[in-house]
C-alpha cells in the first residue's frame, strides 16, 4: 500500500470511526452509570461493573472501537504484529486479529491470543537434559507449542444493518476449557437518542473489592439522550440476570453482590447540566503546526455540574438488598419500599457532581506544552448528604463533639486526573479516587485504585491515542485505541 492510498485510508477510517462514536456516546458518561471495564480478562477486552457500585476512573469509558477493531488499526498503521496485554491472573499475552470482509456492510474478524509467559514458563520448567541440537530443539518446542491452554480465539461478526442500525455478534473460545464468552449487541440511532440492547452469556462483571464473577446470562436494555454540555438529559437501563454467579477465580461464591443475584432491575434517571467557562485562551496558537490532539489544544480552566434524581425498581432475589450494602449500617437512606413477599423494591434519591478541569498550553510543541488537571466531585446520594448534615447541625446545636459518621456522609467521591506532556505525542496520565477515613480522631486520605497510563496521540486523525495503562490493584494492563475522549 503506497503512503497516499493509506492516508487516504486513515482518513476514511477517521470519518467513520466519527460517525459510529457521535452514534454511541451517552450523555451522562460513567458519573452515576455502570459502563464497561476495560480488562484483558476477556479476548474483548471488556467487563462490566457490578451494578450499583462505584467505578474506578481510569479504566471506566463510554463507547469506544470494538477490540478487534483496535487491533486491526494498530496492525495496519502503527507497526504492531502483535498487540500486548497482561493480567495477574494469566500473565502476559499477546494478540493478533485477521479481518474477513464478507460484504460491503458485513465483515468479520477472526482475533487469537497466545499466553507467552505461559509458554516460556513450561519451557523453562521441562524436565530432562537440555536438547544437544536444533532439531532436538524444534520438538521440544513444537511439544509445548501443542498445549491447547496457550491459546484462545475469538470470531466476531460485525453487521451495518442501516446506516443508524449495527448487529454485533462475538464468540470467545479459550483452549484451557474456559467457558466460551458470546456476546449479541443491536445498537440502533433515534434522532437525539441512542438505544443499544445486549446479551452475554456468561458475563463477566467485577466488584468494588476487584474480584470478578461470571453470570450465566446477562441481558441490558439502555435508552439515553446523546451528549451535550450543557441541558437536560435523561438515561432508562434494563437489566436481567439468571443463574447462579461464580468466582472467576474459585473460592468460595459467598457473598454475592446484591447486583448479580437473579432478578430485574428498572433503573432511570433525568439530570440537567451546567457548564461554566472560567477563562479561555485567546492566543493564537502556532501557524503552520497542527497540535497533536485537537480536544487538547485550548487552554482554559473550567467547571461543570450535574444535578439530577433516579428511580430504581428491583423484581427477583436481589431486590431485598439492592442498594443495601453491608459496609454501611444504616443502609440505603432514599426513598424505600419494599414488597418482601413478591421480592421487590422501590428505591429513588438524588444526585449530585461537581467538576473542576484546567489545562495549560496547546500540545503542539515539543515539549511542556501540555499540563492537564481534573477533579470530580460526587454525591450519589442527596439523602445521605442530608442526613450527615442534619446529624451535624444538631451536634452543633447541643455542643456536641461531631459525628464522624456523619462527617464521612456529607463527604463526596472524590476522583483527580493529573495530565503532562513527556515529548512530543507521549504523554503521561495518572488517573485515581481520593478517600478520606475518618476513624480514632485520624482523618487519613488514601489513594485508591489508581491507573497509571503512557498516551500517545494519533496527530493524523484529529483525536484520537493509543494507550498503554496499568492498574496496579487490579494488576492488569493493556495497550487500547481510543478516539475523541479527553
Amino acid at each position: 500500500m503506497s503512503f497516499k492510498a493509506g492516508f487516504k485510508e486513515k482518513q476514511k477510517l477517521s470519518v467513520s470511526v466519527k460517525m459510529e462514536m457521535k452514534k454511541l456516546r451517552w450523555a451522562m458518561d460513567g458519573a452515576f452509570w455502570d459502563l464497561d471495564i476495560s480488562t484483558p480478562r476477556t479476548l474483548d477486552g471488556l467487563s462490566r461493573p457490578v451494578p450499583g457500585d462505584p467505578l474506578p476512573l481510569g479504566i471506566s469509558r463510554g463507547a469506544r472501537l470494538s477490540r478487534p477493531k483496535q487491533i486491526d488499526f494498530m496492525q495496519r498503521f502503527m507497526a504492531a504484529p502483535f498487540v500486548p496485554s497482561y493480567g495477574a491472573a494469566h500473565g502476559f499475552s499477546i494478540q493478533r486479529v485477521l479481518t474477513i470482509p464478507v460484504a460491503e456492510n458485513w465483515f468479520g474478524t477472526l482475533l487469537g491470543q497466545f499466553n507467552l509467559q505461559r509458554f516460556l514458563s513450561s519451557v523453562k520448567k521441562s524436565e530432562g537434559p537440555p536438547p544437544d541440537s536444533a532439531s532436538s530443539w524444534m520438538q521440544m518446542l513444537g511439544k509445548h507449542l501443542q498445549d491447547k491452554s496457550l491459546y484462545a480465539l475469538s470470531f466476531c461478526s460485525d453487521l451495518l444493518l442501516t446506516p443508524n442500525d449495527t448487529l454485533l455478534l462475538s464468540v470467545e473460545s479459550y483452549g484451557d476449557e474456559k467457558k466460551p464468552r458470546n456476546k449479541a449487541l443491536f445498537q440502533h440511532r433515534f434522532p437525539k437518542h441512542n438505544l443499544s440492547v445486549e446479551a452475554v452469556w456468561p458475563g463477566l462483571f467485577v466488584d468494588k473489592g476487584g474480584d470478578y464473577w461470571d453470570v450465566p446470562l446477562s441481558m441490558s436494555l439502555d435508552l439515553a439522550t446523546v451528549a451535550s454540555d450543557s441541558g437536560a438529559s435523561y438515561h432508562v437501563c434494563v437489566h436481567h440476570n439468571s443463574g447462579s454467579p461464580e468466582r472467576v477465580d474459585g473460592g468460595p461464591s459467598e457473598g454475592i453482590p446484591a447486583g448479580l443475584l437473579p432478578g430485574l432491575a428498572v433503573k432511570g434517571a433525568i439530570s440537567f447540566r451546567k457548564n461554566i467557562d472560567l477563562w479561555r485562551s485567546n492566543a493564537p496558537k502556532l501557524k503552520m503546526v497542527q497540535p497533536f490532539d485537537i480536544f487538547l489544544s485550548n487552554p482554559h480552566v473550567s467547571t461543570s455540574g450535574i444535578i439530577g434524581a433516579a428511580m430504581t425498581a428491583c423484581f427477583g432475589d436481589g431486590a431485598a438488598r439492592s442498594q443495601i450494602e453491608d459496609d454501611d449500617p444504616q443502609g440505603f437512606r432514599g426513598f424505600s419500599l419494599q414488597a418482601p413477599a413478591v421480592k421487590s423494591a422501590l428505591l429513588a434519591d438524588v444526585f449530585a457532581s461537581a467538576s473542576f478541569s484546567a489545562q495549560h498550553g496547546n500540545f503542539q510543541r515539543l515539549f511542556l506544552d501540555l499540563t492537564r488537571f481534573h477533579a470530580r466531585l460526587d454525591f450519589p446520594s442527596g439523602a445521605k448528604f442530608l442526613s450527615g448534615a442534619t446529624h451535624l447541625a444538631e451536634d452543633y446545636f447541643n455542643s456536641q463533639k461531631p459525628n464522624l459518621e456523619a462527617i464521612q456522609d456529607i463527604c463526596p467521591n472524590a476522583t483527580l486526573s493529573l495530565q503532562q506532556q513527556i515529548a512530543g505525542p507521549f504523554s503521561f496520565r495518572v488517573d485515581s479516587k481520593v478517600a478520606v477515613e475518618l476513624g480514632n480522631q485520624n482523618w487519613n486520605i488514601r489513594v485508591d485504585e489508581p491507573v497509571f497510563a503512557i498516551e500517545y496521540a494519533l496527530q493524523v486523525l484529529g483525536s484520537a491515542k493509543a494507550v498503554a495503562w496499568y492498574s496496579p490493584k487490579h494488576q492488569e494492563g493493556m495497550i487500547e485505541l481510543r478516539f475523541y475522549e479527553t
